[in-house]
This record gives structure tokens, C-alpha cells and sequence, in this order.
């Protein structure tokens, strides 16, 4: 028997997303979210679907969501300001969480404050469960296979093919999040504390192109070193073309410091752009702008032993296919481990290619 799939924020940019492919894979999700006008609106549009009223200001509402074996989908960002709420009534009822976050210090706290409450209640957690950071979990676990025990430093790169799509406005609160808050990198072994943009990294394909990328805190420094613990160094770095790319450590590091100067932290904030989600890309959009994933492992020595090179879909198409699978397989049960967990050792990498895959996103 299968549990109910809930998905919070439903009326949102990527809450309707995902909504909508759930649907497309035959599943009948619960929308909740605060407007019940907007609620009844789009549950129309998909047929008809259940609703429930709830809001992450008034926890109790979302407790009353989910009882255990259910799945709850939190889209409701910037999650450093509310995705408290929903992970902690996960825990408390023992259903299934999900969350579409890609903030460094929210994904943080889930896998070393909730991922440990998680496991003594016996439940999943599986945080920035989209675009940000799926493929670089997948893309790092290929290459390490094929690399072997001799790989102890891991690159992951996130990029852009075809035209920009534009971003969401829960993308811009999630992206000032990431900026302004402490981020992290695995170095010698062990996970430090290091700003958003404190390193530039560069990847030459196998066509001879060369991407460049900043550095920035994700769900691999967690997961995939718990899997491949001989790794001393992983570098997750989402792609920035150009000058912009050599300007953004000077340019974060004056801001790290700016933030904690007396009442000028919130005004980044809000100049940054983090008041939530406010629309987002078109379809036709979307269609025009593919996604590039680039992993490389490397020796000790920094020699390139392996390289593996995934073409996507736009990244909120990827994003709501993903979550829409994995939900569906999770409230069928398959899931078998508790506590924060990453994708490959929530589902196994066959299963996770192949969803992948189904998802539009492929080794090239």
C-alpha cells in the first residue's frame, strides 16, 4: 500500500512544476499551501486533486499534513527562513521528506542537526532533491566507480547550455541565501567552513571547450563523501562564464564581512532578492536552455584519472521529474535507510540513472 504524496507549496513556481509531473506519472498528490483560492484553482486545472490548507508560519497545519509512510515535498524557500518547519513535521510524524533547496546552510543543518533525529525516529530526509544537487551526485558516483580507490579529489560542475531561461523568484531567494550565509567545502579530508565563490575552478571538455565554475556548498560534500570516504577534497562549483567568475571572490568576501555589520545583513537580503517565489521561466523558455553536469576525480598528485560528461534538461523540468519519481518510489517503500541520505544511497545507482535518464538527463 502505498502512502500519500504531499506536496507543500504547491502553488508556487516549482510546487506547481512538480504538482504537474506527478500528475503526468499518474500520481495524485495532496496540494497544500496558504491561499485556498489558489489552492482550488490549480486542483482543478490537474483533474480534481485533494487540498489542504497549511502554512509554514503556523506549524500545526503542517504537522497535520502527513502521518508515517506518507511523503512530504517542501518547495517552500528560502528554506534558512522556513524550511524548519516542514522538515521538523516530518520527523515528528514519520513521513518521508523531500526538499528542493540548493543553500548551503540549510542543506547543512539537514544532514548534521535533523539527519541524526531523522535516524532515531526511522525516517528519510533527502534534501536539495532537484537540479541543485542530484546530477552532481550521480555524475561524482559514476566517475568514481570508474576511477577506483586511487581517486581522492572529486570536481562537480554545474552548467548552462543554450539560452538563459531567466530564474524564479524562489531561485533569487535561494541564490542571496547562498551567497550571504557560511558555506562549506570538504578539504583534507574533513568538511571547513568556506564562503559561496571562494574558489574559481576550470574544466576542459573532451571537445576542447573550457568551463569555469565557482565554488559553492552542496549535498556531495555530505553524501558522496560518506560513500567514498578516501576522498580528501570535493569541489562543487556551479558554472559562471567570464570576467564575472574572477571577480566573485573578492566580491564575496566583502559581502561575508558586509553581513555582519548591524542591520545591513537584512538589506542584502532584500537588494539580492529574497522575498520568494514570484514566477518563473515559460515552458517554451525552458525548452531553450539544456543543462551540462561535469564530474572529475583526480589522484593525489592532481593527475585526471576519469571524466564523465551528463547532457540535461532545462533545470527546473529535471527538477520536477526527479521529485516526482523519487516521491512516487518512496511511498512505495523504496527507501530502506533513515536519516539525512543522499540520492545514490537513498535509491542505488541504477535505479537513480535510469530515473535520471527518464528525466532527460544522460551520459554523453
Amino acid at each position: 500500500m502505498s502512502g500519500r504524496i504531499v506536496v507543500l507549496g504547491a502553488t508556487g513556481y516549482t510546487g506547481g512544476l512538480t504538482a504537474r509531473a506527478l500528475v503526468d506519472s499518474g500520481a495524485e498528490p495532496v496540494l497544500a499551501a496558504r491561499s485556498p483560492e489558489r489552492l482550488a484553482t490549480l486542483a482543478d486545472e490537474l483533474g480534481g486533486l485533494e487540498t489542504q490548507v497549511a502554512d509554514v508560519s503556523d506549524p500545526a497545519t503542517v504537522r497535520a499534513l502527513v502521518e508515517r509512510g506518507d511523503v512530504l515535498i517542501s518547495t517552500v524557500g528560502p528554506f534558512a527562513r522556513w524550511g524548519e518547519t516542514a522538515i521538523e513535521a516530518a520527523i515528528a510524524t514519520g513521513a518521508t521528506y523531500f526538499d528542493t533547496t540548493g543553500e548551503p546552510a540549510f542543506i547543512r543543518r539537514v544532514f548534521e542537526q535533523y539527519g541524526p533525529a531523522a535516524a532515531r525516529e526511522g525516517t528519510a530526509l533527502l534534501t536539495a532533491f532537484g537540479f541543485d544537487f542530484v546530477p552532481g551526485n550521480l555524475a561524482a558516483e559514476l566517475v568514481l566507480r570508474a576511477a577506483g580507490p586511487d581517486a581522492t579529489r572529486l570536481e562537480v560542475g554545474y552548467f548552462s547550455r543554450g539560452s538563459s531561461s531567466g530564474i524564479s523568484g524562489g531561485t533569487k531567494a535561494s541564490t542571496a541565501g547562498a551567497i550571504l550565509e557560511p558555506s562549506f567545502a570538504v578539504r583534507g579530508g574533513r568538511l571547513r567552513r568556506e564562503r559561496t565563490g571562494a574558489r574559481v575552478r576550470r574544466f576542459t571538455l573532451d571537445d576542447g571547450r573550457v568551463l569555469q565554475g565557482i565554488s559553492v556548498g552542496g549535498s556531495e560534500h555530505f553524501a558522496v563523501h560518506s560513500l567514498h570516504p578516501q576522498l580528501r577534497d570535493i569541489d562543487v562549483l556551479l558554472g559562471r562564464p567570464g570576467f564575472g567568475a574572477r571577480l566573485t571572490p573578492a566580491l564575496t568576501a566583502v559581502l561575508s564581512v558586509a553581513t555582519k555589520v548591524p542591520g545591513l545583513g537584512p538589506k542584502l537580503y532584500a537588494a539580492l532578492g529574497s522575498e520568494g517565489s514570484t514566477g518563473g521561466p515559460d515552458a517554451e523558455s525552458r525548452t531553450r536552455s539544456l543543462s551540462l553536469i561535469v564530474a572529475e576525480s583526480r589522484s593525489a598528485s592532481g593527475g585526471l584519472i576519469h571524466r564523465v560528461e551528463m547532457n540535461g534538461p532545462n533545470g527546473y523540468d529535471f527538477t520536477a521529474r526527479i521529485l516526482a519519481w523519487a516521491s512516487v518510489a518512496a511511498s512505495r517503500g523504496a527507501i530502506t535507510q533513515s536519516g539525512a541520505l543522499g540520492p545514490v544511497a537513498a535509491f542505488g545507482l541504477d535505479a537513480l540513472r535510469a530515473a535520471a535518464e527518464d528525466a532527460g538527463l544522460a551520459q554523453a
